[in-house]
């Protein structure tokens, strides 16, 4: 072999090896060795190097928002109840549930059986600060209560929003304590309004906003928020065979808690006017069977002796008759309006009294005997 052959050789085996000494982190092994190990990128293709950008909808972005926005102003409310075993020994009961902060020096707003009987409340913050609150007052009839912190304890405070536009369809969105597990949102639409249920108490609340959000036990007093962050409602009980979440929840609307609240800050308890009667609402099926002349309005069937409505001489029914297998007291006044303003059904008129401060004088527009009559009844506290 001549020495030019063997030169042009060995420049073939280097431009070899150099070569494979530039392959050697491939799939392939050079010369025995394991090849350098490579971290995966499974999103890695020809023609995309990583990850694509997030791309948020318009609703998460409601909902991110409204919780960032929100969340701060939520606590987590557990109570200490007292109770007796079957040993007639005193044990601590736990109770837990939710509230939010609704002004800067410390009150929250909350249910009223939530903080029911508790000889402790504890509220724990967005920050998982645990803080001793103390009862300001409760309305088990409305079936909410305020309780209160240190004004520096505060993080951040809710927007209370109009309940009387709200409407069905508009998107929901709750913040709560379900099952003890914090600062949980869940959403929904407003699925109907004007509920009335009837509380473990035996109160009625009315004009209940409903919702398909989910809500569980521990969500009770937590907010109902609409798309702007504002509070619509409070969440205050589901609608349930099971015990748990089923599509049917029940807000207390928040302009009735703002009225509520107000009068719990202010004075300790809610002082409704009292007018003193037991009625029926008409219909005009009612009116038909028993030709009242009116097809709506409140039948007054009893008045209560001393109460305003006696001291204005209103008349309950003086007769009885049977009406489907019930007795009815007939004959009494037919209260059609207060102040001008119609009034449909007791339900209606309830609500009116609820709102009407004691010591008002209102006119009470009736029938008797099938003639128009008013009546001014000074309102006293309810009992």
């Amino acid at each position: 072999m001549t020495k030019d052959k063997t030169k042009f050789i060995l420049i073939g085996v280097i431009l070899l090896l150099l070569f494979l000494w530039s392959k050697k982190d491939d799939t392939f092994r050079f010369f025995g060795s394991s090849p350098t190990a490579k971290s995966l990128d499974f999103n890695a293709s020809e023609t995309d190097a990583g990850p694509r950008p997030l791309i948020v909808s318009t609703d998460e972005k409601i909902n991110i928002d409204v919780f960032e926005e929100v969340h701060p102003a939520v606590v987590n409310i557990a109570t200490t109840i007292l109770g007796m075993n079957f040993w007639m020994e005193v044990i601590p009961r736990r109770g837990q549930g939710s509230g939010f902060v609704i002004d800067s020096r410390g009150y929250i707003l909350t249910n009223s059986h939530v903080v029911a009987n508790a000889q402790e409340i504890i509220v724990t913050t967005s920050k998982g600060k645990k803080i001793q609150a103390t009862l300001v007052g409760r309305d088990p009839r409305s079936d909410l209560a305020v309780i209160k912190i240190s004004p520096g304890d505060v993080d951040r405070i809710a927007r209370l929003g109009d309940s009387d536009s709200v409407r069905p369809g508009q998107k929901a969105i709750a913040i709560g304590n379900p099952f003890g597990l914090s600062h949980t949102l869940t959403t929904g639409i407003v699925s109907a309004l004007n509920r009335s249920i009837r509380t473990e108490d035996g109160n009625q609340i009315d004009d209940l906003i409903q919702t398909d959000a989910a809500i569980n036990p521990g969500n009770s007093g937590g907010p109902l928020l609409n798309s702007n962050g504002d509070v619509m409602g409070i969440n205050t009980a589901i609608f349930s065979l099971s015990g748990g979440y089923q599509g049917i929840g029940f807000a207390i609307p928040i302009n009735l808690a703002k009225h509520v609240a107000t009068q719990l800050i202010t004075s300790g308890k809610v002082a409704r006017g009292w007018l003193g009667i037991s009625g029926i609402s008409i219909t005009p099926t009612l009116s038909d069977r028993l030709n009242l002349g009116v097809e709506e309005g409140v039948l007054v069937v009893q008045v209560v002796k001393g109460s305003p409505a006696y001291q204005a001489r209103l008349r309950g029914g003086g007769r009885e008759v049977a009406l489907g297998g019930i007795r009815l007291r007939l004959g009494g006044d037919i209260i059609t309006a207060v102040d001008n303003k119609n009034i449909s059904d007791m339900k209606q008129l309830v609500r009116l009294l609820n709102n009407v401060g004691v010591g008002q004088t209102l006119t009470l527009h009736i029938l008797r005997d099938g003639l128009p009559r008013e009546v001014n009844v000074l309102l006293a506290e309810s009992p």
